[in-house]
């Protein structure tokens, strides 16, 4: 009996040891820094982000398919009727959440590359504005920080202006995706949700539009900065019949968040791509950035790299109920030289060399 108490003795004082040892060395291993919670923090809101625009809506769909299959289903079924019921909100303004805009994630999301708005001139709150939004990139991350979140501080440098910003009509027909766009701000790049923004909105409304839309983002590779707006005149015309100013912005280092796969004009592949863009309105880009676990590692998540979103000077644009193709031309024209000016005064600001220059296809 001695013997076995001795041996229980020398087993627990073993342990306690080993107890002891254990908590020595993780009270010696370093403690995260303040830098670190910070990196962790700007890069699951980058993360969120991702997935919230690449699988929120199709997730949300498949999941309410499933569950009409189950005992949940009148949940499907009443969010249907929601749907059918609340089916032309997006094209009427959207119902926007201020408070959305102030999600402390955003300012996580806005350090992790970092974005920074630089406003160049007044925009008057008794005026309306489409903004265009160049250069379109793979994600649209500066137009995306600085139009739809207020971590940039649009709102302070803008005073009086609302910010709107135009994505494609077919993501406010997913379940979910379309109450996450529009309580920050977004709707569609319709005609009619356009207009109603610019006519019976009041004054103020700020309509930010993506010109160059998918067809661009296939061209969208580091150190080359290639526009399609040469044929793009809709919005033109839009800002004539309804009298809004025309506002140039263009976010330098857009193109450098990812890394893309460019096929050439005329191949199988660019082809394929085209036509699909034709059909459903975005281009399936073939494109990396950096993992999860490391900068050198391949995934979907962009590469933090600065941001620069030049907001430029207005276009002055009177009302003309049914514009002529000159009058449109001339305001194009002039939405051009604009742009040019803007671009060309600030690249060397801002990452780019005196040469680079500005395409437009």
């Amino acid at each position: 009996m001695k013997t076995i108490i001795a041996a229980c003795s020398q087993n627990l004082s073993g342990s306690r040891g080993s107890i002891q040892s254990a908590l020595r060395t993780l009270l010696a291993a370093p403690w995260p820094s303040q830098r670190d919670i910070r990196s962790w923090l700007q890069l699951l809101s980058v993360l969120q982000w991702v997935l919230s625009f690449l699988l929120l809506g199709t997730v949300s769909l498949l999941v309410l398919i499933y569950l009409l299959f189950t005992s949940f289903w009148p949940i499907s079924a009443l969010y249907l009727a929601w749907i059918i019921f609340d089916w032309d909100t997006p094209e009427q303004g959207g119902r926007r959440l201020p408070c959305l805009r102030r999600w402390a994630v955003w300012r996580h999301f806005r350090d992790y590359f970092p974005i920074k708005l630089v406003k160049t001139h007044d925009l008057s709150p008794s005026h309306n504005y489409i903004i265009g939004s160049h250069p379109h990139g793979i994600l649209c991350v500066g137009a995306f920080c600085n139009f739809i979140t207020g971590s940039t501080g649009f709102g302070e440098m803008f005073p009086g202006i609302r910010p709107f910003l135009t994505t494609l009509a077919g993501n406010f027909r997913l379940p979910i995706f379309r109450e996450y766009l529009m309580s920050g701000g977004l709707c569609p790049v319709t005609r009619r949700a356009i207009s109603y923004l610019l006519s019976k909105n009041g004054t103020g409304n700020a309509v930010a539009i993506v010109i160059g839309g998918a067809a661009e983002s296939l061209s969208c590779r580091p150190g080359v900065t290639t526009l399609i707006l040469k044929n793009r005149k809709g919005f033109v015309r839009m800002a004539l019949q309804h009298g809004a100013h025309l506002v140039p912005s263009f976010s330098f280092g857009e193109n450098d968040l990812f890394r893309q796969v460019v096929f050439e004009e005329g191949s199988w592949m660019r082809s394929i791509q085209q036509r699909f863009q034709k059909m459903m309105g975005f281009a399936p880009c073939v494109f990396y950035g950096r993992g999860l676990t490391s900068v050198q590692s391949r995934g979907f998540l962009p590469y933090a790299r600065p941001i620069t979103t030049v907001v430029g000077e207005p276009v002055m644009v009177p009302r003309m109920e049914n514009p002529s193709r000159e009058v449109v031309d001339m305001y194009h024209e002039m939405y051009i030289h604009s742009l040019l000016k803007l671009f060309n005064e600030n690249k060397t600001k801002y990452g780019m060399a005196e040469t680079d220059e500005l395409h437009i296809l």
